[in-house]
């Protein structure tokens, strides 16, 4: 849990009282009293209740203590609990004044290194000072007797590293009920947090108190006990690195305005995202190493929150002034921090793009991916949280993604590319007939199918291909990485141009000087977009293949099909589909999502009519002359067919199939479904009797060339079986009895069979014959039925035995 710092004495009486009240007290009460606590004590006496009231609230970093659970709390569930703990938690509510009022005495408290994100501790651990600022100047190194290194945090920082490790460590919250994370009280805080703190219009929220706490400055700095290296040149502030070389701005009062903006932003960013460095990055490309870190959905649609939020915060950035004069008088501090954002993307790009590759490679592959493609989507559209409003027209053409954005795509090359192979990769692994996967699909291609975004892309990869006339030898140093010490404003060539150096910095800062990039329109990409084109392509075939069986299976379930006999019911042969429960509805929509992502992914890669005629015929659709699907691609070999990785993936995906038929005695396959237990068995034990009495007798009526034994080779022999005993070793030694001629009663213990019988008796009581009467007409039609198929499958001339 929280530890105070050391010089803290021991629980006060206030402490004592108010853990009681936890017990004894209902939530709205304890809520109530703990703002009038907050209200009329001194920041001395409340400076021993924070560290406590934090844990309470948010939960022990260790999962134990759950706290107000807020990521369950919902106002659809409990609206009195939900609208209190909103109120209490609210940037201008009770637990903000608390903040405040420690923050203006400057006290410290101290947040265990243990728990912070893999990354961030290990370095830590190792003495290397990270590269947000941060950590900087807080390391606290334990006491004698004490275990562990520690952050001395003020009491803003503490309070929200808190609130932000708690959508991690809380992940075994107890849940009676569905919860949608979105309407949760958790997300909803996040969401009025960003808004406050990073405002899109006006001013941060001032501290709710007449004492200034939104001017205090950062902790004072302390000399570590051990010394620090770094992982390249010393940071400060974000701010200060940027308004350095403009004293004026920082000795105004005014610019001390967005620290909390500043460090909310780097706790969300550090908490949420920096769970991979990029040497763990490169490691995990491995498929036999382990993940270390295994993010929620939940934790995705918190940091697509954050994602569009950021973008709207730096879209709402002023246009400059044409005086740089008039500028440097009229600019705000929170308008600085927005340009900020704006120039410095890697400040969340390098840790956003790291967490989506693990997503990307090792998420499973189900419907939960969304939640990881629409915060990818979200970040690849900034233009979206743009203000300006589109133009109105009156036709419903797509927007046209503005050349201003041409920056922002370039410098985000590998967000568009490396992850949108990414995706074809999981797309080619995924059922496409599913409605929930179908979506995916369309979204993505909906997304790049913009217009004008296609183009901005290849002209990024064309920027980044671009030759260098450099020295070789020396070309590493024009792209060293920004967080290795580069810069991005490093004397280079003039052959580069700006645009290229960007694009080619951003790319080797993310992965490495040795990176082989692989061009999203280039020939092995687009032949993983026609493989996909064909997957869609069968995908809508099998669709269309289900929709039928449901259409002819819901008319054949009428009242005379009780008297039909299939063949599957005898060999147990699979004619159905895992996916014939998903309704007409759903299968429409698959449809329609597959067939507009076809469309989507013509226009992005100019796939010409030809190609998609040449691809359409490939697909394994087409029927044979008996109107049956062809089998799964596969080779042959002298041991048989052998499944190719295209076959195997028809088959998991349901795209075609072997006709499966039960190949042993049909008489000892397993009992189904539409038989009775009890009379299988009864009837076989007396067809095993009546076999063993009369199979001399069978067995010299089956050797006669007159009709009688072509009669008795019809109906008491299986010729297809008996040559597959006499082949198969294997079959004939799971024979358990005489497979010679004999009779078969199982088919009586059909249902069908029963309520068949059960109708024409009671047809024939209706006609008032009895029951010596029934039992001729049903022997008789047996028999006509017995030599009609005589004549048609044997003919008249003998069988060859």
């Amino acid at each position: 849990g929280a530890m105070a710092a050391p010089h803290l004495q021991q629980p006060s009486f206030l402490l004592a009282t108010l853990k009681a009240d936890c017990v004894n007290k209902p939530f709205a009460q304890r809520c109530h009293d703990l703002e009038t606590v907050i209200e009329e004590l001194p920041a001395k006496e409340l400076h021993g209740i924070f560290p406590w009231l934090v844990e309470s609230i948010f939960g022990s970093l260790d999962g134990i203590i759950v706290g107000w659970n807020l990521r369950c709390l919902q106002g659809r569930t409990n609206p009195n609990e939900y609208s209190v703990a909103l109120d209490f938690l609210d940037p201008s509510g009770p637990m903000m004044k608390l903040v405040y009022k420690l923050q203006a005495e400057e006290y410290r408290y101290d947040f265990p290194v243990s728990y912070l994100p893999g990354p961030v501790k290990a370095s830590i651990q190792e003495q290397v000072l990270p590269e947000c600022s941060l950590y900087h100047n807080k390391v606290q190194f334990p006491s004698s007797g004490g275990l562990g290194l520690n952050l001395a945090l003020n009491p803003f920082e503490y309070y929200m590293f808190y609130f932000a490790i708690s959508l991690i460590t809380q992940k075994n919250s107890p849940v009676t009920h569905h919860v949608s994370p979105s309407n949760s009280a958790y997300f909803i805080l996040v969401d009025t947090y960003l808004k406050c703190f990073l405002p899109t219009e006006g001013s941060v929220l001032p501290p709710p108190s007449s004492n200034p706490g939104g001017a205090i400055p950062s902790p004072t700095p302390r000399s570590p006990a051990v010394p620090f290296s770094s992982y390249g040149m010393h940071h400060t502030s974000l701010l200060k690195r940027h308004i350095a070389h403009q004293p004026s701005v920082n000795a105004d009062p005014a610019s001390q305005e967005i620290w909390r903006s500043e460090t909310l932003l780097q706790i969300f960013v550090e908490m949420w995202l920096h769970h991979y460095s990029l040497e763990m990055y490169q490691k995990m490309q491995s498929p036999h190493v382990k993940e270390s870190f295994k993010p929620t959905e939940e934790h995705v649609l918190v940091v697509r929150l954050l994602v569009k939020h950021l973008h709207a915060f730096s879209n709402s950035l002023k246009p400059e002034p044409l005086s740089p004069s008039a500028h440097s008088h009229t600019a705000s501090p929170l308008e600085e921090f927005k340009r900020l954002v704006v120039v410095i993307p890697r400040f969340v790009q390098e840790k956003l793009y790291i967490f989506l590759q693990h997503c990307f490679g090792h998420w499973p592959l189900d419907a939960s991916f969304r939640a990881v493609l629409e915060m990818w989507l979200s970040y690849l559209q900034p233009w979206r949280y743009a203000p300006e409003k589109p133009p109105q027209s009156t036709e419903p053409l797509p927007r046209s993604v503005s050349d201003k954005w041409a920056a922002f795509i370039q410098e985000n090359l590998l967000m568009y590319t490396k992850l949108f192979v990414g995706f074809l990769n999981r797309a080619l692994r995924t059922d496409l007939v599913s409605p929930k996967n179908a979506l995916m699909v369309f979204r993505v291609a909906k997304v790049f199918a913009q217009p004008n975004l296609a183009e901005m892309i290849l002209k990024g990869e064309q920027l980044f291909l671009e030759p260098e006339l450099v020295i070789p030898h020396r070309q590493h140093r024009f792209f060293m990485s920004p967080t290795l010490g580069g810069s991005f404003l490093s004397s280079r060539s003039p052959a580069v141009t700006d645009a290229s150096f960007k694009v080619k910095s951003h790319v080797y800062s993310l992965e490495g000087q040795d990176f082989q990039y692989k061009q999203m329109f280039g020939a092995e990409v687009r032949n993983l977009v026609l493989k996909l084109a064909q997957l869609i392509c069968q995908a809508q075939q099998t669709a269309k293949s289900i929709s039928d069986h449901s259409a002819e299976t819901m008319a054949s379930q009428s009242f005379f099909s009780w008297f039909r006999f299939t063949p599957s019911e005898v060999n147990g042969s699979y004619t159905g589909n895992d996916l014939d429960e998903i309704g007409q509805d759903s299968i429409k929509k698959t449809d329609e999502y597959l067939e507009k992502a076809l469309e989507y992914l013509c226009q992005i890669f100019k796939l010409s009519e030809a190609q998609l005629t040449q691809m359409m015929m490939k697909c394994g659709t087409a029927q044979d002359e008996n109107g049956k699907k062809q089998l799964p691609d596969c080779i042959a070999s002298e041991n048989g067919l052998i499944l190719t990785p295209l076959g195997r993936y028809q088959i998991i995906n349901g795209l075609r199939r072997f006709e499966l038929q039960y190949q042993g005695d049909t008489e000892l396959q397993p009992i189904r479904s539409y038989e009775n237990a009890a009379l299988v068995r009864l009837l076989f034990r007396l067809s095993s009797l009546l076999n063993q009495r009369f199979a001399d007798q069978m067995e010299v009526l089956c050797s006669r060339d007159d009709f009688v034994g072509r009669l008795c080779r019809y109906h008491l022999t299986n010729p297809q079986l008996a040559q597959k005993i006499r082949y198969s070793p294997v079959v004939r030694d799971r024979m358990s009895h005489n497979w010679g001629p004999r009779i078969s009663l199982r088919f009586l213990a059909s249902y069908r069979t029963l309520i068949s019988l059960l109708m024409i008796y009671f047809l024939a009581s209706w006609f008032y014959v009895g029951p010596v009467g029934c039992t001729f007409i049903i022997l008789t039609g047996y028999f006509l039925y017995a030599v009609i198929m005589t004549f048609f499958f044997e003919g008249w001339k003998p069988h060859e035995h």
